[in-house]
């Protein structure tokens, strides 16, 4: 090495007064977003990856991998996917309902929908467990017909959909508002019917906006606790979900393998997201060509 060489490389800048350089040279706004997603968003996560990785990778791959996980991730994440799914059809139809109909109670049926974002989720499985019971209103015309919602999987289901419902409504109702109905008057002119103009006009655009209020829907049932720990009877190998047992972990002061539970639960979660979000992008380019 040469003086030259030397003397630029002790005086070069390190990389982290670089870094500060430049968070410096950007606009306030910038500044604000980056320290707040820094302290309620990165270092969380950071922080839940090196507590994990004190663990010996033996021991984080029994404990992430033995038969209760593995049954509470079958709970967990299926469930979510099929209340999700559900809530992509059925929330995209009442937000048709709302965005191209007039009817009397329509403005107290739109607010409804939001109920279960102020609703205490205690409560809401509470409200579930009563209605969904054998004696309830809803669980007392099922039970003759041999089908149990409370303290089952198919209650976690119920929960999961409940709570997740607004999302997909939410998401889709301004893309309808601003969709023009000449659009479908020319597919009916033309002689398409009701669901041709579903299909091939209305549906291709607003596919990427479904997705995205799927996958909204899908990350707040994977993270629901409050309403399933009501309805749900946690019986491992039934209806016990990873929140629940991460919780039940906590309770035996078994700090390591809550954490472990945590992450799978977390790197599983973004990868779906991920896969969702490659989903919604190739949707849209196919949409524009």
């Amino acid at each position: 090495m040469t003086v030259s060489s030397a003397v630029d490389t002790k005086n070069k800048p390190s990389i982290w007064k670089v870094v500060i350089n430049n968070l410096i040279n950007l606009p306030w706004t910038w500044r604000i977003t980056i320290i707040y997603l820094t302290f309620m968003l990165f270092m969380p996560i950071v922080a839940m990856f090196l507590k994990v990785s004190t663990e010996p990778p033996a021991k984080f791959w029994e404990i992430a991998t033995n038969e209760l996980a593995l049954a509470t991730y079958n709970v967990t994440f299926v469930t979510s996917l099929f209340a999700a799914a559900v809530n992509g059809v059925f929330g995209t139809l009442i937000a048709w309902v709302l965005v191209r109909y007039d009817f009397p109670l329509k403005r107290i049926i739109d607010a409804t929908v939001d109920l279960p974002f102020a609703l205490p989720t205690s409560v809401a499985g509470l409200t579930l467990a009563t209605v969904y019971s054998d004696n309830g209103w809803i669980g007392s015309l099922l039970a003759p017909l041999g089908i149990r919602v409370s303290f089952t999987r198919l209650g976690v289901g119920v929960a999961m959909i409940f709570i997740s419902l607004p999302f997909v409504v939410r998401t889709v109702q301004p893309v309808l508002q601003e969709m023009e109905q000449e659009i479908e008057e020319a597919a009916w002119s033309l002689g398409a019917s009701q669901c041709q103009t579903f299909t091939k006009v209305i549906l291709p655009p607003l596919f990427p906006t479904i997705l995205t209020g799927v996958a909204l829907g899908f990350s707040r049932a994977v993270g629901e606790y409050g309403s399933i720990v009501i309805i749900a009877s946690n019986t491992p190998f039934q209806d016990l979900i990873a929140p629940v047992l991460i919780f039940q972990r906590l309770e035996q002061y078994d700090y390591s393998g809550a954490t472990v539970i945590g992450v799978v639960l977390l790197s599983i979660s973004l990868v779906l997201l991920i896969a969702i979000n490659l989903l919604q992008a190739w949707a849209r380019r196919y949409d524009n060509r």
